[in-house]
């Protein structure tokens, strides 16, 4: 039963009463598992593209950007870097003084590597009146610990990955938000413009714009380009209830419903408002200094002319459906969704022509994305997978093992045995063959959603996680995969990763 104070909370979040009914039979319900055909590998859904392919695909992204088209790079930031630090916490509430686990020891080591040394003496001279290494020779680790992660130090324990000091140059220090502006100039500006999405929280949009306004100009300089920068903030109309473990909503101490955000997910409609012809994707934490840059350009270059190359046939085809097709026609469209499309669907070609016409405009006219893969080498997170549809039909999907039915031991050797590995390296086309913009939550698949188990105020509760942004969000698009570098691979998930060559 909905109080008055419910259904006030629900119009300003923008939420209907039939969206909360729903999100609280998806928590008596569940999902369901997703039903696999096999993991996709190099010739069964995977492509591999050898120094020609290459120079052909970089050829047609700079003709295409030559033309003018809008193009954005867009970079999810809004996440917390707690977790990079959560060895640190650990260590500050431990009863030890000095680095005992690897990971502490490890920190202390390196801690005149990391980028944000500099910065960090400078923080303990003003909290401690002594710099890092004078606390750490007094045995005094947790006050260096403190210094960084405190608010009255350097505050890096409650803010964004985007805007930490990850990389140190000769004559200065760069963010993850910084290292993506120079990519974007590199391979995403067209028309000698560079457009760069970020999404942020509410409590750090401030300072990422003072960031971007402090950096901008030096960076338009350097590349002789103009910046086009915005910020978007996840929905309200795109949190979920917390339910109780009966299923019942979760209501606070107030009596009030709780909601939470619904994971990145919620970012599909934070895309689909961009006004863009092309969109690249990747997360604000795999960069790389300068120095290993050109591997990535070259391959964002590729996975790029790829998706142009395969909208402007998929375009080209969908106008001939428009003017009427022969037989002969339709079937060499058919070839060409299942071919380069790899989308199977049951009888294709035993429909009559009116049916195969529509099924094909069905598959065709949708969003495109082309994900580079890289080689599996124990990393934790999703996988190119060849997956059934409600349709009947099969398809490429990144699936996450929360998806995955691990009491089906075909499946399980699927994902253990798979031979790629999913880096959130996506380039997307967002508009139709008409130019107009898909309605991108349209290709969302409902049932892909997950649930985990959470507590508040020391009460468990259920959360509901909206399919993700690579997952069920863009389950409904056309989707390929290239496999690309491992080089081009180069996430920091612990403040111990900035200690890699990679970073360094």
């Amino acid at each position: 039963m909905l109080t008055a104070t419910d259904q006030a909370l629900l119009e300003a979040k923008g939420i209907s009463e039939a969206q909360l009914t729903q999100q609280l039979k998806n928590f008596e319900t569940g999902f369901p598992f997703l039903r696999l055909a096999g993991a996709a590998a190099i010739g069964r859904g995977i492509k591999a593209v050898d120094a020609t392919e290459q120079e052909r695909l970089t050829t047609t992204w700079e003709h295409y950007k030559q033309e003018g088209h809008h193009v954005t790079k867009f970079v999810p930031a809004s996440g917390a870097a707690s977790r990079m630090f959560k060895d640190l916490f650990e260590f500050l509430d431990a009863d030890y003084d000095e680095p005992t686990k690897d990971a502490e020891v490890r920190f202390f080591e390196g801690i005149h590597d990391f980028a944000f040394y500099q910065a960090l003496d400078d923080a303990c001279q003003v909290v401690e009146g002594k710099g890092v290494d004078a606390l750490v020779e007094e045995g005094d680790y947790k006050a260096v610990v403190a210094c960084l992660l405190g608010a009255d130090g350097l505050g890096y324990g409650q803010l964004p990955k985007g805007l930490l000091q990850f990389h140190v140059y000769d004559d200065e220090v760069r963010t993850p938000l910084e290292e993506h502006l120079v990519e974007a100039a590199l391979y995403a500006s067209s028309a000698g413009v560079a457009d760069v999405h970020f999404t942020v929280s509410t409590e750090h949009h401030q300072l990422f714009e003072q960031l971007v306004n402090r950096v901008l100009p030096e960076y338009e300089a350097r590349f002789g380009i103009k910046y086009h920068i915005s910020f978007s903030e996840q929905k309200p109309s795109t949190d979920t209830v917390a339910a109780n473990m009966d299923n019942t909503p979760f209501r606070q101490d107030d009596g009030s419903l709780l909601f939470r955000p619904g994971g990145h997910g919620a970012l599909i409609r934070n895309l689909g408002d961009l006004e863009s012809d092309v969109v690249f994707i990747k997360n604000i934490d795999n960069v790389v200094p300068d120095r290993l840059k050109p591997v990535t350009v070259t391959w964002k270059q590729v996975i790029a002319g790829e998706l142009v190359s395969l909208q402007q046939q998929t375009f080209a085809h969908l106008r001939k459906l428009d003017a009427g097709c022969t037989r002969d026609e339709l079937l060499n469209m058919a070839d060409f969704l299942e071919r380069q499309l790899c989308t199977e669907v049951p009888g294709l070609r035993d429909m009559d022509d009116a049916s195969l016409a529509a099924c094909l405009r069905q598959k065709l006219d949708r969003p495109m994305r082309v994900c580079g893969v890289v080689k599996n080498v124990g990393e934790p997170g999703g996988g190119p997978f060849l997956a059934y549809n409600p349709d009947g039909s099969i398809s490429l999907q990144i699936l996450e093992s929360s998806q995955i039915d691990t009491s089906n031991p075909e499946y399980m050797k699927m994902f253990t045995e798979g031979t790629h590995f999913n880096p959130v390296d996506l380039v997307c086309g967002i508009r139709n063959y008409k130019g107009e913009r898909f309605d991108l939550p349209k290709y969302v698949d409902p049932q892909t959603g997950f649930i985990s188990h959470k507590s508040k105020n020391g009460r468990e509760l259920k959360a509901l996680e909206l399919p993700g942004l690579w997952n069920g969000a863009m389950s409904n698009w056309s989707t390929v995969f290239v496999e690309v570098p491992l080089e081009t691979f180069n996430p920091v998930k612990t403040v111990n990763d900035l200690l890699r060559p990679e970073h360094q």
